[in-house]
């Protein structure tokens, strides 16, 4: 299959330039939009009030309409009395009438106030008897009284235009009367995902397909930026399928296609697309991103986004939605950002712009941001983000403790109650699930958690970057287990023991018959025939395994896996051939399993943290009976 190269990749700025200067970025035309529906819309003029707000003078109490000057020289000791006249007012009864000098007359909380009075005298200021009301304070010319146009005159710019309708603005227009206001009208988008590899939510997959993941995900993020999505289904590679769902989406003001967009000799989508429009840029700088397609189509903007989703939401977000809120009458999406300390040293790759997403933890003087990769083919990686940096083309990387500016994926982060970073195991998973609703923070306990591997969580806790952090260390000239590598300022919390061993698949039996397990790993470390699902270097598994004669390194040592269910996964998939992992994921994986050592998983605590209501929680769920009964039925003793 013959593959292109990328000859003319654009800077992101660049890019970003190219694609503006040959669009009509003139704002969609106004359309009349109902009140109930114009919340988050954009004013397209602006809007004037037909009338007054209040129409009359509005009383704001519950008092008595009186002339201020009457009132004057009233006092607790000598009150002034005045003559009670007339119906009482009620909200929304027409008065009629005037009241004259000396008299007063009831009048409620929004009602009209009668001709000729100038004030209202708060019914707590006053005492009523045999058709006199005593006033015991002066009130001054307009006391209590909004005056008709005080808050708005007819004719008056109410709001202007390019307002982006929140609520407040929309309880503005109907207390001015509106039924009705002109909004830019929506921009309507087309979505096209592409690939024989894509199947709709829901339907059974065979190896090789995956769920389309992209066309949910941009549909909702457009609905949230107010344009109104369509999604126009799943385009097969085959040219006259792209060629008709083309020719549908000619109507709409932006279409975006996933998938199709890299130099494969499979990927079709820029090759038909060109046939229809003009290409400005394909290829941008970026990681993840670079196989972006961006084009014109009679003026209006037609994208090919990377199939990957993280790769289509970077691209999208970067590059493509300022140009949708440009066309929206929207402004420009400001950027919540915070400073964060980076714990590890990353790379990347010199000549290309990368966004590296984030994990935002709090620790004792501020934010850390823990990596959690830039790859583009992660489905789950975007949504569990809480931001991300940004490593400019002409850098190569970023040292461990420098000060990284995130950018957040929202408007603000949240802190979890408990942030717990180590290795990875279904052990803990199991302890946050009974911590449940009754817990000492009175609610259930959002805990956020990293697997990084044991010595990923010794240098958290070192650093004071998480609350907890399950480690599973072996010393082997002790023979102790986790207690020598807790870091200064670090408590030791007893956790349970499991058990690891050798997985492979049933019908491979045969091969791991040796009398030890152990005896079974050397036999297949040795093997270049067999391929090992590895973790990754900061685990315990991989120190356990390290321990074991491995010259050369097997096929699959580098691998990298970042948990237990990730090595089993590969071992049923056939990707590897065998791997050390707890029982608990090899079972659920429907692999065959034989226990090699037991391990003590404990948990590192800061010091300063051990006291903190969500530890104290974790605590006590781990001296529960229940609790370990639980760890119990999946391999873990307490």
């Amino acid at each position: 299959m013959r593959q292109d190269q990328f000859l003319d990749v654009a800077s992101l700025a660049d890019a970003r330039t190219r694609w503006r200067a040959a669009l009509d970025l003139t704002p969609r035309p106004a359309v009349e939009v109902p009140l109930g529906a114009a919340l988050g819309r954009v004013l397209a003029s602006d809007v004037r009030a037909p009338g007054d707000v209040p129409a009359f003078d509005r009383s704001n109490v519950d008092g008595f309409a009186v002339h201020a000057s009457d009132t004057f020289g009233a006092s607790e000791r000598e009150p002034v009395a005045l003559a009670l006249v007339g119906a009482p007012i009620d909200a929304g009864d027409a008065p009629g009438g005037e009241l004259a000098r000396g008299e007063a007359r009831v009048l409620a909380t929004g009602g009209v106030v009668p001709r000729g009075a100038d004030a209202v005298v708060m019914v707590e200021d006053t005492e009523t008897r045999e058709g006199t009301v005593s006033v015991r304070r002066p009130v001054a010319p307009g006391g209590r009284i909004s005056q008709a146009g005080s808050d708005v005159a007819r004719g008056e710019v109410v709001l202007r235009a390019d307002t982006l309708l929140s609520a407040r603005e929309t309880g503005t227009l109907a207390a001015c009367g509106f039924a009705s206001v002109p909004c830019v009208r929506a921009l309507r988008v087309a979505i096209v995902s592409t690939g024989n590899e894509i199947r709709a939510p829901g339907d059974t997959l065979t190896p090789g397909q995956v769920h389309d993941a992209n066309a949910t995900l941009l549909a909702d993020t457009l609905r949230e930026m107010g344009a109104e999505p369509t999604v126009l289904g799943i385009a097969r590679d085959e040219e006259e399928a792209l060629q008709a769902i083309l020719a549908e989406a000619r109507d709409y003001d932006v279409t975006l296609l996933s998938g199709g967009t890299s130099k494969g000799g499979g990927d079709l989508s820029y090759r038909v697309l060109a046939t229809h429009a003009e290409t400005v840029v394909h290829g941008v700088a970026l990681k993840p991103g670079k196989p972006l397609c961006l084009s014109v189509w009679d003026g209006k903007p037609v994208v090919v986004l990377p199939g990957f989703p993280t790769s289509a939401i970077f691209t999208f977000h970067a590059v493509v939605a300022p140009v949708l809120r440009e066309l929206m009458g929207r402004p420009a999406r400001a950027a919540h950002t915070v400073d964060a300390v980076l714990p590890r040293h990353v790379t990347s790759v010199r000549g290309r712009h990368e966004f590296m997403l984030v994990n935002l933890i709090r620790g004792p003087a501020g934010w850390f941001a823990f990596p959690l990769g830039s790859g583009s083919g992660s489905v789950t990686t975007f949504a569990r983000a809480d931001g991300f940096f940004e490593i400019p083309a002409d850098g190569e990387y970023v040292e461990e403790g420098e000060t990284v500016c995130v950018t957040l994926l929202g408007r603000s982060v949240r802190p979890a109650d408990l942030v717990i970073v180590g290795s990875h195991c279904p052990g803990v998973d199991r302890i946050l699930a009974h911590l449940g609703s009754s817990t000492a923070l009175g609610n259930r306990v959002r805990a956020k958690v990293l697997s990084t591997g044991s010595r990923g969580g010794v240098e958290a806790a070192a650093a004071g970057a998480c609350d907890i952090a399950p480690i599973h260390l072996l010393e082997p000239e002790s023979g102790i287990w986790n207690a020598p590598f807790a870091p200064q300022g670090a408590r030791l919390l007893a956790g349970y023991t499991r058990r690891q061993g050798i997985a492979y698949r049933p019908e491979q039996a045969d091969r791991f018959e040796q009398a030890t397990t152990e005896a079974a790993l050397l036999s297949a470390l040795s093997d270049p025939s067999r391929r090992l699902a590895n973790r990754n270097r900061s685990s315990g598994t991989f120190a356990l395994l390290d321990r074991l004669p491995h010259d050369p390194p097997p096929p699959g040592w580098h691998g990298g896996y970042r948990s237990h269910t990730a090595v089993a996964a590969a071992i049923a998939q056939g990707r590897a051939d065998y791997g050390v992992c707890i029982e608990h994921a090899a079972t659920a994986a429907g692999l065959s399993w034989r226990p090699w050592r037991d391990e003590h998983l404990d948990f590192l605590v800061p010091a300063d943290r051990w006291e903190a209501p969500a530890v104290m929680a974790f605590r006590a769920a781990l001296d529960d009976p229940a609790l370990a009964a639980s760890l119990l039925a999946i391999g873990m003793a307490r």
